[in-house]
């Protein structure tokens, strides 16, 4: 069960027994305000004996020298202090955390001799250190290692620094980054037969507890409004789809929003065009852009951005009931254009058309983005190391390729082109929703361009990037929350007044 950390700042240490942490770059400790402890003795037990050259990310556990208040001391690699970015201070926060073990009182030093430790780097630090901490473990009724019930213990953190005061400040914005990506966390890992298109919606309806305005739509206002392909995957499922539409107000009165938009299959059978059954229990997860959107928003309101954000997820559940829609069967989508089903497992871009149609059409955004994992073709392309990028604009593009590469959520721009779109054009309706089996992510970003007119747009294809990457310093968890992070970083720093 995820710990409860209480992190704090403070310029003194007052360490009685817990854990002391220290940094050591690759030139030697970068934290000699530890006068807890002889410099020379920690540079002779830790470089000399143990051959610790501070490296990023390595680690050693230390006998504690005697006369020393703390019960246990550990030194944290930082590699070269001066080439460190924003993403590496999140690790090396992760990675100090891993340390902690049963301790209840952890003192970190972070005061350094040859680098600027600025309030950002140590609220990075903390962000990584809550996002290490996650651990979804809600159905789990017995501890593994002595049976008992499972009951949280509190982590007291103190980090130490002559910047203590600025990074209290920092540091609430932080956490709201860190109960967003905690919120799509829990969303993804939560089962499907706990978490249905209603009870979704529902977790939506919270967010008005941040000032969040939030719509719900049924499915005869769906109807009323001719959703007919999102509706057409529903429509096997007795479970009833919904649509959260999520506003939040927090910039100029005049100014446009800027628009986000999640597929969310809380779970996809495939319908008719059944799945193989090995595996299928991960597509409890086909509504990781929905669960990003909503972390997105979170964050957004909890920070009191300065920007109008709109944000609109598409909730239904694919499953082959005997009113399951068929490979075959003709839909006619809110912008009047029809969609030959070819294969009812591509069901994602028929959520997100309507989702996109109505988004553009109501609210004139400035942009869209939208989330999806949308196709195994992108997990082929670029692993679980970047998502897949689609657009129609080149400077969205630039702006979330380089909030990727800061964040280290990563992004891939992949190509669009009339000879593309053509493989999507159907003999009996104005498009199918496969175009075959070559470039299946890409003719998948065709389809979804048809419904976005000349509104600036781009399409994350975040099938490799949000179920199942490999496990991080800052992520243990088989949902790690990408694009909450992405896409608040963007907004920071390109769309708030």
């Amino acid at each position: 069960m995820s710990q409860k950390l209480n992190i704090t700042f403070s310029r003194t240490a007052n360490i009685k027994g817990g854990l002391a942490i220290l940094l050591s770059s690759q030139g030697g400790l970068l934290t000699d305000s530890a006068t807890m402890v002889d410099p020379e003795a920690i540079s002779r037990q830790a470089m000399d004996i143990a051959g610790f050259e501070g490296k990023k990310l390595a680690v050693i556990d230390m006998l504690v020298p005697r006369g020393s208040p703390a019960d246990r001391l550990v030194i944290v690699g930082t590699g070269a202090a001066a080439e460190l970015q924003a993403n590496d201070w999140l690790r090396i926060g992760g990675t100090a955390f891993a340390q902690t073990n049963k301790a209840e009182n952890v003192t970190m030093f972070v005061d350094a001799t040859d680098v600027e430790v600025s309030a950002d780097n140590l609220a990075d630090i903390a962000l990584g250190m809550l996002m290490r901490n996650y651990e979804f473990d809600t159905y789990k009724t017995r501890n593994r290692d002595n049976g008992k019930e499972t009951k949280p213990k509190t982590v007291n953190i103190t980090l130490v620094s002559e910047h203590a005061a600025e990074a209290k400040k920092a540091y609430a914005a932080v956490q709201a980054v860190a109960e967003g990506v905690t919120l799509a966390r829990n969303l993804v890992n939560e089962p499907a037969n706990i978490l249905g298109p209603v009870e979704f919606a529902k977790k939506a309806s919270d967010l008005e507890k941040l000032g969040v305005e939030v719509e719900i739509l049924t499915q005869k206002e769906m109807k009323k409004l001719g959703m007919g392909a999102l509706l057409g995957v529903a429509q096997g499922s007795v479970r009833p789809p919904r649509m959260a539409i999520m506003q939040w107000k927090g910039g100029k009165s005049k100014q446009k929003p800027i628009a986000f938009v999640g597929k969310g299959v809380v779970f996809d059978s495939g319908g008719i065009s059944l799945k193989p059954g090995a595996g299928m229990e991960d597509m409890k997860g086909d509504m990781g852009g929905a669960a990003a959107v909503m972390g997105l928003m979170h964050t957004l309101a909890a920070r009191k951005a300065k920007a109008n954000v709109v944000a609109i997820i598409g909730l239904v559940e694919n499953m082959p009931d005997g009113n399951a829609q068929r490979p075959g069967d003709i839909v006619t989508s809110m912008s009047g254009q029809t969609i030959e089903v070819i294969n009812t497992d591509a069901e994602g871009r028929l959520v997100l058309c309507d989702a996109l149609w109505y988004c553009q059409d109501r609210f004139k955004p400035q942009f869209m983005i939208n989330l999806a994992t949308l196709t195994g073709a992108v997990l082929v392309a670029l692993g679980h190391q970047h998502a897949g990028l689609f657009s129609n604009n080149d400077d969205l593009c630039s702006k979330l390729t380089a909030a990727g590469e800061l964040t280290q959520e990563k992004v891939w721009r992949l190509p669009l082109g009339p000879e593309y779109d053509k493989l999507i054009d159907s003999k009996f309706a104005d498009m199918k929703n496969i175009g075959g089996r070559m470039a299946g992510a890409i003719t998948a970003g065709q389809f979804l361009q048809r419904f976005v007119n000349e509104t600036p747009w781009a399409h994350l294809d975040i099938a490799g990037t949000g179920l199942g990457p490999p496990l991080t310093e800052i992520n243990r968890s088989w949902a790690p929350g990408y694009g909450v992070r992405l896409l608040n970083e963007l907004v920071r720093a390109h769309y708030e007044s």
